[in-house]
């Protein structure tokens, strides 16, 4: 007969054995696309499932769950991107933590976390991992900051300016780009830049886009219920909540590499893309390096493929580009961008715009479609079809957008 204690040996033993085993299971299983609102779930057994709100019409049918992505995010399927947002799928948007901190002159920054160049704080903080935006550490494109002891961010300099009211009158049909005029709502001053680096932290660049400066935590209270002030806040954001310490979003869908995805845009170095993406314009963004190879040694950006001349119409099943965002009732361009996390190992939330237009030829003899893959439409590039605004083949032509990605779809 066993005694007392070898008995509760044993079972103490078995339960460490089954507690090793469960954590190890926890940390291998992959996470799940989860989301506050899904939006109509397709019939059992069924592989897809009805698009929800935010990306209809221009999607009707989106991979249903149990996808494959579950099991390996590379797969086929939905996979949220940034792991500290919220999606409501119906909404498009997101809700992600906002953070509290000030500027050396005492002025009061909230802020969002999207990505960083450490993979490991990427992975604890829930955001991107982009490798590439430690090439942006020059110049003005990114500032410093430090950590105060009790968690307080404090920038050594950055302002922006919320209170221009977001305007802008499309061109005459058929070409309503470029736009008659176009007021960006919020407008960095020389020393604002997305791009972060903590005096006291890990060697890492931060992606913390701005989306309300100088405002007191009871001013932003007030639009905890989505009662925003534009005025105020960032022209994406569509509830602010410091007492809960969230902020809400609306997303942007795109497409990469044949899937729809969501991204956030933030900011741009253009007035007018400033206006069209409803960024902050930020002028330190030019100093950030770009136009070399997306690979190559220096490259801080990725590239996004913007039609101007693409279909028009909301009712259009092939709709696309700069011109139907501007005469289809506010849906957006339906830009391709290049890596993502899960895809490619190039991404960054820095975009280099690849600004393209559909030839004569192409729109007279009825090529002219929608494309969602950057090699799709590289090759329509190299057949003559598509070029770029500047002439010749898809290229940068100087024009940068802060777009960090958030949920891919497919």
């Amino acid at each position: 007969m066993l005694s007392t204690s070898h008995t509760v040996r044993r079972a103490t033993s078995a339960l460490l054995a089954l507690s090793t085993s469960l954590l190890a299971l926890a940390l291998s299983a992959p996470a799940s696309a989860e989301v506050i609102v899904r939006g109509t779930e397709g019939a059992p057994l069924h592989e897809a499932r009805p698009a929800p709100g935010a990306i209809f019409p221009d999607e009707h049918i989106v991979v249903a769950q149990p996808s494959p992505s579950e099991v390996d995010p590379s797969f086929l399927g939905p996979v949220l991107l940034m792991k500290s947002a919220h999606i409501d799928l119906e909404k498009g948007t997101m809700t992600v933590p906002l953070r509290k901190g000030r500027l050396e002159s005492g002025e009061l920054v909230w802020s969002v976390l999207t990505d960083v160049t450490d993979e490991n704080l990427a992975n604890l903080h829930g955001i991107n991992y982009s490798a590439k935006l430690a090439y942006g550490l020059i110049g003005k494109a990114t500032r410093s900051a430090r950590i105060e002891k009790d968690g307080t961010f404090v920038f050594a300099s950055g302002k922006v300016d919320f209170k221009p009211e977001h305007a802008v009158t499309p061109g005459d049909a058929p070409n309503f780009f470029p736009p008659k005029s176009a007021q960006p709502g919020a407008i960095g001053d020389a020393d604002y830049s997305p791009l972060v680096q903590f005096e006291n932290g890990k060697n890492a660049v931060f992606n913390m886009p701005m989306v309300a400066f100088d405002a007191s935590e009871e001013t932003l209270n007030a639009m905890c219920d989505g009662a925003v002030d534009k005025t105020v806040v960032h022209d994406k954001v569509t509830a602010i909540c410091p007492r809960d310490g969230t902020v809400t979003l609306q997303m942007t869908l795109g497409y990469t590499f044949g899937k729809p995805i969501f991204y956030l845009s933030t900011e741009a170095n253009d007035p007018v893309v400033a206006t069209l993406e409803g960024a902050i314009l930020t002028p330190a963004l030019n100093d950030t390096p770009f136009a070399l190879e997306d690979a190559a040694p220096g490259e801080s950006a990725e590239r996004i493929y913007v039609f101007v001349n693409g279909p028009t119409g909301i009712d259009h099943p092939f709709r696309q580009g700069v011109n139907s965002a501007l005469s289809d009732g506010g849906h957006g361009p339906l830009n391709v961008l290049g890596g993502i996390p899960t895809i490619n190992l190039d991404y960054s939330p820095i975009w280099r715009l690849f600004p393209v237009l559909w030839t004569e030829e192409a729109i007279e003899k009825g090529w002219r479609t929608k494309l969602t893959n950057a090699i799709d439409i590289e090759n329509a590039g190299a057949k003559g079809i598509v070029v770029s605004i500047a002439g010749g083949p898809p290229q940068a032509v100087g024009f940068l957008v802060n777009c960090p990605v958030v949920y891919r779809i497919n």
